[in-house]
């Protein structure tokens, strides 16, 4: 019989942990790795990261903190 490590081998790499990629704070989008977005503590509060992809930050696309409700762009 093979080994596990022969077998996940042979079958290509394995997800080990998934991911939770960047969603931009305004729009929803995922934020591209590559992409000019911007990550930042909420101005008001501090508890909360906000994204913004660079789309919602060139156009001034209101964005709003899930925990205390700021808004701002």
């Amino acid at each position: 019989m093979m080994s596990l490590e022969a077998q996940l081998s042979s079958k290509g790499p394995a997800i080990v942990d998934a991911s939770n990629p960047p969603i931009c704070s305004s729009c929803g989008k995922l934020v591209a790795p590559l992409e000019k977005g911007v990550k930042f503590p909420c101005p008001n509060c501090g508890s909360v990261t906000l994204w913004r992809c660079k789309d919602c930050r060139s156009l001034g696309v209101r964005y709003v903190c899930p925990k205390c409700g700021f808004e701002g762009p």
